[in-house]
């Protein structure tokens, strides 16, 4: 059961899944030994770049302009603002910066190339560097890689299926086409989801299987618990329980054994003792610090206090991988091209997409006749 394979079924994901509890415990711990230093956890910091004013119809986002939400919009924030924040996270024992910004796609022009800046900047500082910046071409990619980029996030989110539930502007393709893009550099993939947005067990299983079935599979995939924020469509989800976050990282730990599992959003949620047995189920990474782009997040020194009490220990940076390279942008070989690429914008509507649109309109409304 520990090779790495390619061809899982959802009847095979669903079985594991369904195990009675301690015999999944036990089979994932083992699993991830197989793979992995036991006690080593990854320690990132995640970092928006550029905050509000998404076009997309994200149901779970409170960047999308076109809900109502407390999220305070900002533009890309400056180099030096960005350096001086990954600093305070290496100092905090921080060896990845992750940035993201809410964009729906990567566009060629200034700010992308302040973006290029960010990366190689943070690489000099000798920390891994992963962004999410919404879909990218093959060409940017490159720039990216070039600029010494570590991984680049773009999650899969649920199953295909389920996914034309709760965003209604790309395709599910557009997803594995930017991964694959992504592919042709020698940047490392972190692609995952979310679980607790109405979806079943089922969907969880078919984005294991969707994730899985990628040569390579991910270098890193985050599982997310809903953070319901009011003014989204997804407001009304009730928080997931502790055994499926705890039953999902199992799962993922031994459909994908190489992969370093990161146990992400919704862990203000979460108990030491939930953390604790997602720690031991092979969840190796978490995000640290006060906030999750715009969420919020344990406190840094409450992680370090609960890896003492575990006995866990932060990983170094480089530690999969060796550290890329920095071409500065006088030296690059790829330049930008001007791309216009059609990305998917699928022909359906998400009826509580479109409600919390509509609500949001009037709360707009009214507060412009105050």
């Amino acid at each position: 059961m520990s090779e790495v394979r390619h061809n899982w079924t959802k009847e095979e994901i669903l079985e594991i899944y369904n195990k009675p509890l301690m015999e999944l415990l036990y089979e994932a711990a083992t699993i991830h030994r197989l793979h992995h230093e036991a006690n080593e956890v990854q320690v990132s910091t995640l970092l928006s770049i550029k905050t509000g004013g998404c076009s997309e119809d994200c149901g779970y986002c409170p960047q999308a302009a076109r809900y109502h939400t407390d999220i305070e919009g900002n533009d890309l924030m400056p180099v030096q603002q960005v350096k001086a924040q990954a600093l305070r996270a290496k100092a905090s024992g921080s060896s990845r910066v992750c940035m993201g910004a809410s964009w729906r796609n990567v566009k060629d022009g200034p700010e992308f190339d302040e973006v290029l800046e960010m990366v190689r900047t943070i690489n000099k500082l000798d920390m891994e560097v992963c962004c999410t910046l919404g879909m990218v071409t093959e060409n940017q990619a490159k720039r990216l890689a070039e600029a010494g980029l570590y991984a680049y996030n773009h999650n899969l989110d649920s199953s295909e299926e389920y996914y034309k539930e709760v965003i209604s502007t790309r395709g599910y393709q557009d997803r594995l086409d930017t991964i694959d893009n992504v592919r042709k550099t020698n940047v490392t993939v972190c692609s995952g989801g979310i679980i607790g947005m109405g979806e079943s067990v089922e969907d969880r299983a078919g984005m294991l299987v969707a994730l899985s079935s990628l040569n390579p599979q991910p270098e890193s995939t985050p599982i997310n618990a809903l953070v319901a924020v009011e003014g989204t469509p997804l407001e009304d989800q009730k928080p997931v329980e502790i055994w499926d976050m705890i039953r999902m990282v199992a799962t993922t730990r031994i459909v994908l054994p190489e992969t370093q599992v990161r146990l992400s959003a919704g862990r203000t949620q979460m108990s030491q003792e939930g953390q604790a047995f997602c720690f031991f189920a092979g969840a190796n990474s978490i995000f640290a610090g006060d906030k999750l782009l715009t969420t919020p997040n344990p406190d840094v020194n409450e992680d370090m206090k609960l890896f003492e009490k575990l006995g866990l220990k932060a990983m170094k940076p480089f530690t999969k991988k060796v550290q890329p390279k920095s071409v500065s942008a006088e030296e690059s070989e790829y330049k930008p091209l001007g791309e216009n690429p059609k990305w998917t914008r699928p022909d359906h509507k998400i009826e509580r997409n479109e409600e919390a649109k509509q609500k949001a309109k009037e709360i707009r409304a009214a507060e412009k006749a105050e």
